[in-house]
């Protein structure tokens, strides 16, 4: 057994975990309370009357081929939300266990352990060194209850990147003691960054949650996580072949922009001034590739 397990609530360790009916697209699913037949609407090759697979195997694989690490190390989830959940409710016990927060940052970590009933314990981030990871602060402050330490990077609202080398040596004094969530949900985002995760393949020491919406936007219709969905498996595919998750530039340049117009107005306020501003849902980019071509955004391919 693994260190990461014996980190997990013993109850859930020791839980059989459901089997559902075999995925057998020739078969009618009842159980499932699924339509016997195509609506005469649907002409999609997804087949929408049918629930996909719990875990589409098709997806797994190109993911694990397109972040470079093995089809069983990944979970395909509903949004990182999702996979923040059941991260809380596998190692957190309520009343007893805690995770550990780097505000600011993204809030549902903190809703996800309310929700579960656990502690919140917190490390700020160093404002007047650019909202850098305080280690030393955070090492001394991770005490037995804490099972889950989350770092959010490009950091929620912020927008900075933590330090590669900064997370694995956080990662690595934490082995056998608290499992390390690194939040990469617009990691494509980042101009160059590089996931943490995958410099820590060797180690195994920390787990990471890309949003898939982030680097592929499909009109709001498509939202997934993988931690290590809502929507269908040909539309996830079909997103993954759109320039194998590469940004387009002028979509980048654009973000960029309003990024530092924000950061202006967030150094006026007080804020420390190398802080990169807060992120916000500027429109564009999460407009379909269609919509982006017919107003001149991006070419037509």
């Amino acid at each position: 057994m693994s260190w990461v397990t014996e980190l997990a609530r013993p109850d859930i360790v020791a839980l059989a975990a459901y089997e559902h009916a075999a995925w057998l697209p020739q078969l009618g699913r009842m159980h499932a309370n699924e339509l016997p037949w195509r609506h005469t609407s649907d002409a999609t090759l997804a087949e929408l009357y049918r629930y996909p697979e719990p875990q589409p195997r098709a997806l797994v694989e190109r993911l694990a081929s397109l972040y470079e690490v093995a089809a069983d190390c990944l979970l395909v989830t509903r949004g990182s939300d999702d996979a923040i959940d059941l991260l809380v409710r596998t190692f957190c016990r309520a009343g007893e266990d805690a995770i550990l927060v780097c505000p600011p940052t993204f809030g549902m970590y903190a809703v996800a352990a309310g929700i579960q009933g656990a502690q919140v314990f917190d490390v700020p981030l160093r404002a007047r060194s650019g909202f850098v990871l305080d280690e030393a602060a955070l090492l001394e402050r991770c005490t037995a209850a804490v099972k889950l330490v989350f770092l959010c990077s490009p950091n929620n609202p912020t927008g900075n990147l933590m330090s590669e080398a900064g997370v694995l040596r956080v990662a690595r004094q934490l082995a056998g003691r608290a499992l390390l969530v690194v939040d990469e949900a617009y990691i494509e985002f980042a101009g160059g960054g590089e996931s943490c995760v995958a410099a820590d393949a060797d180690a195994a020491t920390c787990g990471a949650a890309h949003a898939f919406e982030g680097a592929c936007p499909r009109g709001g219709s498509l939202r997934l996580s993988h931690c290590g969905g809502g929507g269908y498996s040909a539309a996830a595919q079909g997103a993954l072949a759109v320039r194998h998750l590469s940004i387009d530039g002028r979509v980048r340049a654009r973000l960029t922009c309003g990024r530092e117009s924000c950061g202006a107005a967030w150094a006026h306020r007080g804020h420390s001034s190398r802080a990169r501003a807060p992120r916000a849902r500027i429109g564009t980019p999460w407009l379909s590739r269609a919509r982006l071509a017919e107003r001149g955004k991006l070419p037509v391919s």
